[in-house]
């Protein structure tokens, strides 16, 4: 197996025969849970904004006395927080022979069939599963790039490094988790105005955190009945916690040593909707030669609403 630059042709795209296997991961659960490529938001802007507002200073016994006049006026200021959509575009070149030559075979098991009788929709659909791999990384580490012109890409903000609040680090020196780090990040989360919502808010983290935390929380006194829920559609497990009952997902494009503890209910994935064609599509290009010439094409951006919201734990071993 290997990539192909350019066009695909009967040489550099053999046919086989036989069931066939994706070998390569494809899971996104992060874009899954907030809409995926179908249930989002759209906007008319490479950029778009949310709000965030706040409550002022509040005391016990913050009284009058009788008789008196109307305190000062008040009001309180709102916030707008931004991000960028990002281009996301490919290509797919496959010519008239590969097309058509659906018969011919380059492995062993000649006398069977190919099961791909559709070479150009067969790679239209690989491009489509690499692309959402694509904005799952990008929707969780993606750096924010708003350029002054066109000589550099716009890139969307990651949730991971949208967070500057909640951000639990050793100063770089690796540590395993417990569950005094956990409850000090969840307790400095709520101080921080955190909602921490149990029904939305879930433990983001890669195989070995993953491990980590169910040896951790099936240990005595932590240990509870084992858990699942859907969070979003996708399934996850539970730990118990002085905070609530959270969802574990398990994410394999998370950063190694690195627990996200991410409210999915603010995020959402944001399109800029192009007319007549729709948020992500699949066009065909001007003919140029005896091929068939499709682009795939999207911008989308990460809404992750308040970053306070949000928490991440780093430095893990």
């Amino acid at each position: 197996m290997g990539a192909v630059s350019g066009q695909g042709t009967t040489y550099n795209l053999p046919n086989y025969t036989g069931e066939l296997f994706q070998v390569s991961p494809s899971e996104t659960p992060f874009l899954s849970a907030i809409g995926g490529l179908n249930g989002a938001s759209t906007c008319d802007s490479t950029e778009f904004e949310w709000q965030t507002a706040d409550l002022r200073s509040t005391s016990a016994n913050n009284v009058q006395v009788e008789g008196s006049d109307a305190p000062t006026a008040v009001a309180r200021t709102r916030s707008n927080v931004t991000n960028v959509t990002e281009i996301h575009q490919a290509q797919i070149n496959i010519s008239y022979s590969k097309l058509a030559a659906r018969g011919l075979k380059s492995g062993s098991n000649n006398e069977e069939s190919n099961p791909i009788r559709d070479e150009l929709a067969f790679q239209i659909n690989q491009e489509l599963a690499a692309m959402a791999i694509d904005l799952e990384k990008s929707f969780l580490s993606g750096v924010y790039q708003k350029p002054a012109n066109n000589a550099t890409a716009r890139q969307t903000r990651g949730v991971l490094t949208a967070i500057t609040t909640n951000v639990f680090a050793n100063g770089g020196t690796p540590r395993a988790i417990t569950k005094a780090i956990v409850d000090n990040s969840l307790s400095a989360m709520f101080t921080a105005g955190a909602m921490l919502d149990q029904a939305t808010t879930v433990f983001m983290v890669g195989a070995a955190q993953k491990i980590a935390l169910s040896n951790l929380y099936a240990a005595a006194p932590l240990n509870q009945p084992t858990q699942t829920r859907n969070v979003g559609g996708v399934a996850v497990d539970t730990i118990v916690t002085d905070f609530g009952v959270f969802g574990v997902m398990l994410n394999r494009w998370m950063p190694a040593g690195q627990i996200g503890i991410v409210n999915l209910g603010v995020c959402e994935p944001v399109f800029l909707d192009v007319p007549g064609k729709g948020n992500l599509f699949v066009e065909p290009l001007a003919k140029t030669g005896a091929s068939e010439k499709y682009q795939l094409y999207g911008e989308v951006g990460l809404k992750y609403g308040p970053e306070v919201y949000h928490g991440l734990i780093k430095d893990l071993s």
